[in-house]
């Protein structure tokens, strides 16, 4: 028989507190960007039950592969879970790829972490298929991978789109992409204007994350902030790649409409060992 544990009154009332005024980040992925707005504010936020809170979490996962040279999903499901994300984007997705030993990594990770998935085709690749996934505290409605333009000589990208209800009743639309990662912008122009196009009539509020694979500043990004809010500090951006000593940002988390969405807070999530990128975790809330 399974031992069975009591707990008094104090105790549960202790857990309660601790659970209602946030969650610590674990002393190996010590955040870079310290949380957007004051601490009384997001404690007011997290203690308000209307709040509509939406953990958001991208990574670029490097097909599964860690920087120790090896293949450790569990590693990178718990740099993951260790954010308690409500919605992850992720790229470089391995779908029953040779490299990837036969595994379908959107699924192997949505298990570990008790979220649904959905994996998104960019090609063919390596006797299975590469591109992006989208992991969800809570079910699909529908789902759609959307093709993105590019030149010939490059590789195929894509946005997939994942729709959601979320506990308040909300109906929202999550967006996971990866841009081009050459040089120059040819590509990433075609791709943002196209992402631009296809989500500019979306019905309901919509959350854009990935690796962009662009600076803040830059044409794409600035095609894209035509359209989309982010929510980096602007004055400030906090690097993201590489992660053994980050330099530059190119993951991002974008909604529209600005009026719909408030950035309660956003943090770079370092962990030089899980992927070439950090994670990059953004704390949304739905008005």
């Amino acid at each position: 028989m399974k031992n069975r544990v009591r707990f008094s009154a104090a105790v549960i009332m202790a857990l309660l507190i601790i659970c209602i005024s946030g969650r610590a980040q674990p002393d190996s992925m010590p955040p870079m960007q310290q949380p957007a707005r004051a601490a009384s504010y997001v404690q007011r936020i997290h203690n308000d039950s209307s709040a509509k809170l939406i953990r958001v979490l991208t990574l670029n996962i490097y097909h599964g592969a860690t920087m120790k040279g090896d293949f450790d999903l569990d590693y990178i499901a718990r740099v993951i879970g260790n954010t308690d994300p409500d919605l992850v984007a992720l790229q470089e997705v391995d779908f029953m790829t040779r490299r990837a030993q036969g595994y379908d990594i959107a699924t192997e990770l949505g298990w570990r972490l008790k979220m649904a998935s959905v994996f998104g085709r960019a090609m063919d690749y390596d006797g299975g298929e590469y591109g992006e996934a989208v992991l969800s505290r809570h079910s699909f409605i529908c789902t759609r991978n959307v093709p993105l333009p590019f030149t010939n000589s490059r590789e195929p990208r894509a946005a997939l789109e994942a729709i959601t209800v979320l506990p308040s009743g909300d109906t929202i639309a999550f967006i996971g992409t990866h841009l081009d990662h050459v040089g120059d912008d040819t590509d990433r122009i075609m791709q943002v204007e196209q992402i631009n196009e296809e989500f500019a009539g979306a019905r309901y509020p919509v959350i854009l994350a990935g690796d962009l694979n662009a600076v803040p500043g830059s044409v794409p990004i600035g095609i894209l902030e035509e359209m989309w809010s982010s929510a980096y500090d602007r004055e400030s951006p906090a690097p993201t790649y590489p992660s053994g000593n980050p330099a530059k940002k190119i993951d991002y988390v974008m909604f529209r409409p600005a009026g719909s969405w408030r950035v309660i807070s956003s943090e770079v999530i370092q962990d030089s060992v899980a992927s070439d990128h950090c994670a990059y975790f953004v704390l949304l809330e739905l008005l």
